[in-house]
């Protein structure tokens, strides 16, 4: 079994970057795939994780397969 460790702010991260740029990078799917294997995540963040993955879904944000959107 592995163990998958969100860091420390890496959802307020994600959402603020994520706002900017207009993409979910790879980075950061993997970033939500450690946060929804986290038992302990509390309520403001699942509801943070949940936006962004309505915007997904609405198409207001791209995936894109690049590790980083900075340029």
């Amino acid at each position: 079994m592995f163990l998958v460790q969100l860091i420390p702010g890496a959802i307020s991260e994600m959402v603020a970057s994520v706002t900017e740029t207009g993409c979910l990078t790879l980075a950061d799917r993997y970033g939500l795939m450690a946060a929804v294997l986290d038992d302990s995540l509390d309520e403001e963040y699942r509801h943070s994780i949940n936006r962004l993955l309505r915007s997904v879904i609405k198409g207001r944000v791209k995936i894109v397969n690049e590790l980083s959107a900075i340029y």
